[in-house]
């Protein structure tokens, strides 16, 4: 089990870089106390959906018992079966005071200190000096965007940065209305309908009998080699901007047959490009002809 904790200055960016970590997979809990981590991995290990990633936000809004989280890191680094690290996040004095008046929040230590937040921000630095050192990743944020500091993220979690881009691939029928869940719509209605080949009519683009046919008109190999270099050039667009999910969706008149074999034809092409691929075939068993 991998465990990550983010911890770091306030205003620094930690919720930023908890959405990157849910996008990427990981299971997210955000401000929980550090006595209950421990407990927290005990029922993940115990959990029937086998979660095995999991990043938990630390900081000083969780007041005295904050002091908890050394105990609860040395506790949890003496386990054989979990990876620890601790990624600590900061910015600038400068920075955080800016922040904080153009978003106009308070700092979780506004009350103690009676507003003053120079005063707030040296106290935190001086709470959370330990924990810095024994960080095993930084990340200082002064002079970095969001898409910047995503990809800061994904640099250090993944793999690759492709890995953080879920793609869905769909079909549908247009008489039963336009996906509106789409990022991309491909309307294949301009080729040969297998549904006026008797043969066919009750078969799907799941079968080969119906890829065949469709697949064996010039347009239709033309057509797919287009959409593939299309697909190709936006992809690492897409996951340059920092987007978790995409949806690519194929339209026919039924939803049966060009449809799904576009759908599955494009699914298999992206998955052997390295990219995490679902599938659905949305008006599959819509009017179904036996």
């Amino acid at each position: 089990m991998q465990l990550l904790i983010v911890t770091g200055m306030s205003g620094s960016g930690k919720s930023s870089v908890m959405d990157v970590m849910e996008d990427i997979g990981y299971y997210c809990i955000d401000n929980i106390p550090p006595k209950l981590i421990g407990r927290f991995v005990d029922l993940c290990r115990k959990s029937e959906t086998n979660i095995n990633r999991i990043a938990v936000a630390v900081d000083i809004r969780t007041g005295d018992m904050f002091a908890e989280i050394f105990r609860s890191w040395q506790a949890l680094k003496s386990e054989k079966d979990v990876e620890v690290k601790v990624l600590f996040i900061e910015a600038s004095d400068e920075v955080l005071i800016k922040r904080y008046k153009e978003t106009r929040r308070k700092h979780p230590l506004d009350e103690k200190f009676n507003g003053n937040l120079h005063e707030a921000i040296q106290y935190e630095w001086n709470q959370l000096s330990q924990l810095r050192e024994i960080a095993d990743y930084y990340i200082e944020t002064s002079n970095l965007s969001a898409s910047a500091l995503k990809e800061q993220v994904k640099a250090l979690f993944l793999d690759r940065s492709s890995d953080s881009l879920t793609i869905k691939v769909m079909s549908f029928g247009f008489k039963y209305g336009v996906s509106t869940e789409s990022d991309l719509v491909f309307d294949v209605r301009c080729l040969p309908n297998p549904f006026y080949v008797e043969e066919l009519r009750r078969h799907t683009g799941l079968e080969n009998c119906v890829r065949d046919y469709v697949m064996g008109f010039e347009e239709a190999q033309v057509f797919f080699e287009k959409l593939t270099d299309l697909v190709d050039y936006l992809l690492p667009l897409y996951v340059r901007e920092g987007k978790s999910q995409l949806v690519i969706a194929f339209g026919c008149t039924g939803g049966k047959h060009r449809s799904i074999t576009f759908a599955e034809l494009m699914a298999k092409h992206l998955t052997e490009k390295g990219y995490k691929v679902q599938k659905y075939h949305r008006d599959i068993t819509k009017d179904k002809i036996y």
